[in-house]
């Protein structure tokens, strides 16, 4: 479809309803439904229904972060990220992202499948659900995604070229602040009770676990291995029994395939740290799962796919998925720690009544990050990355 127009200004519910009609997903005004349903901290997003309940999202990236304000500038190109990361993900994945329907680089809109019979998997997982094809879907989206991003899966120059395409360093620069910086040092951005000063003390005056985490920050910053999500967390996925649908991409970059499964794993495990002991097995068992899927998947691919000569090479691919592995421990270690002390918490810890119970999840999920990062080299297997995860989860 052509640009509508060249001028830049958020939309508000009544422009929603009138880029909806001049784009003829709807045919009377008068009929539809509009409602401003965004919860993040960078967009608006209008949910679009008529009278026959039928639905599309409309979406808009705003030039500032809306956790803090206009202060904090951002760039609208995320948006042109974002949709064009959807439609790279569905050349592998089409039923597990929504269908991109119309893109507007300059108003930095994109219109796209109305997912409202599906819920946001941490409120699901929250409400007491156990979505028993979540790690099955996103053990393939990973696989699918992430391989055929590669240079196992992709032609070098090609991947070369989709690279230039994906540069996204504002939004990279977030991460890196307030995944692997600020977290680590006592730093304006973060954002804790008083009462976890000690244990975050111990964190801040680590040398060797800051040591740790500069390694994993400058494999973030220089390993493109491949077109990651950038925020695959539980906010991220919408879920039903027999459906998922991965969202929001406007993180994506290439860097280290392990971030993504790593961000994956740590909000799985924030969400058991919410929970009574007797409910927490689910969610390790869904970490298995996504693994064991990601893994075989991404062997058959291997084995099928691959336009890299050395993946014919016995061991090469042993040596792929520790190294994997290892990134996957240590940057899910970077997630839990700061999802509990830096800038944007997840509702899983922080809406635990309790006050009691709740500082004491906040200090495992502090010593647990703690554990994966410093201990990532010697954790081999995804069944011992669970058992060193239920050591703290259930002491």
């Amino acid at each position: 479809m052509t640009t509508l127009t060249k001028t830049y200004e958020p939309l508000t519910e009544t422009t929603a309803i009138e880029l909806a009609i001049k784009l003829h997903f709807f045919e009377n005004s008068t009929s539809i439904n509009c409602k401003e349903i965004g919860d993040g901290n960078l967009n608006l997003v209008f949910h679009l229904t008529d009278e026959n309940n039928k639905g599309v999202i409309i979406k808009q990236a705003l030039p500032y972060a809306k956790v803090v304000g206009e202060s904090w500038p951002l760039t609208l190109k995320r948006a042109q990220i974002e949709s064009n990361s959807l439609k790279e993900a569905a050349k592998h994945v089409p039923s597990l992202v929504p269908t991109v329907y119309y893109t507007d680089e300059h108003l930095a809109i994109t219109v796209m499948e109305d997912l409202s019979h599906l819920t946001i998997s941490r409120k699901g997982l929250m409400n007491g659900e156990d979505y028993p094809l979540l790690s099955e879907h996103i053990g393939q989206f990973l696989a699918k995604t992430l391989f055929y991003t590669s240079d196992f899966g992709l032609n070098q120059q090609k991947k070369k070229l989709l690279q230039q395409q994906f540069a996204n360093p504002e939004l990279c620069k977030i991460t890196e602040d307030l995944v692997f910086t600020d977290p680590f040092y006592d730093s304006e951005t973060n954002n804790f009770e008083r009462e976890l000063l000690p244990v975050v003390s111990e964190i801040w005056n680590d040398s060797s676990l800051k040591l740790e985490v500069a390694k994993l920050k400058y494999s973030f910053l220089t390993n493109g291995e491949a077109l990651l999500h950038g925020d695959l967390h539980t906010g991220s996925i919408f879920a039903s029994n027999n459906e998922t649908k991965v969202i929001d991409p406007e993180f994506a970059f290439f860097g280290p395939i392990g971030f993504d499964v790593g961000q994956f794993f740590a909000n799985l495990i924030v969400n058991a740290l919410s929970r009574e002991p007797q409910k927490q097995g689910v969610l390790f068992d869904h970490i298995n799962k996504t693994w064991d899927v990601f893994t075989t998947e991404f062997t058959k691919q291997w084995t099928l796919d691959s336009v890299e000569y050395f993946t014919k090479t016995e061991g090469y691919l042993s040596y792929v998925f520790q190294s994997i592995l290892e990134d996957t421990i240590g940057y899910a270690g970077c997630e839990l720690i700061r999802r509990t002390i830096g800038l944007a918490h997840v509702a899983d810890l922080d809406n635990i009544p309790s006050i009691e119970t709740r500082l004491k999840a906040k200090t495992k999920a502090l010593q647990l990050g703690k554990c994966f990062i410093l201990n990532r080299a010697n954790i081999h297997s995804v069944e011992d990355f669970i058992q060193v995860s239920l050591q703290h989860v259930q002491q």
